[in-house]
């Protein structure tokens, strides 16, 4: 079911698991989809699906049909890190921060990582606006042709008129 929900195969590599979670969470995300009961569902079974899927240990189990509910209420979000034991509580640790230090550690790009999520939505999007520019930009044209048109004929019907009375009066 958690295949299905993801929209991916049974053989699925994490990162495809991953990658098919981060579209559906997306695209049902309950900020995207006010209002909507159904987008929610859908969001919380996409987030359950992944929690099953996205850990190696819980993933092992629900193929042998040996997952209970104690074992997703106690499963943390999967990291994403093939291997992990994700029972493990993780250390905790304390950060302090010295100004004078040079940092080591890069600093997080969030728009290479938004990127790589979510870029082809972006595209699809940009390309759909696109698309709405172009035929909109179309409907205007045909409408001033069609106003240009009709100045057009009624400047010849009223040269016809006034072509007939002229006739009519010069008799």
């Amino acid at each position: 079911i958690g295949c299905w929900i993801l929209g991916v195969s049974q053989a699925a590599t994490q990162a495809q698991i991953k990658t098919a979670y981060y579209k559906q969470s997306f695209l049902y995300h309950p900020d995207r989809n006010a209002g909507s009961e159904e987008a929610a569902r859908h969001f919380t079974r996409v987030n359950e699906a992944y929690l099953v899927l996205g850990s190696v240990g819980l993933r092992k189990k629900y193929d042998r049909g040996l997952l209970s509910r104690e074992d997703l209420r106690s499963a943390r979000k999967p990291s994403g890190k093939e291997g992990l034991a994700t029972s493990a509580p993780l250390p905790k640790r304390s950060q302090t921060f010295a100004a004078s230090q040079p940092s080591t550690k890069p600093i997080f790009d969030f728009d290479k990582f938004y990127q790589a999520h979510y870029g082809e939505q972006l595209e699809r999007e940009r390309f759909l606006r696109e698309r709405r520019r172009e035929q909109q930009k179309r409907k205007e044209e045909a409408e001033k042709r069609w106003q240009a048109e009709g100045l057009q004929e009624l400047g010849v019907a009223v040269l016809f008129v006034a072509a007939v009375v002229l006739l009519f009066y010069s008799k």
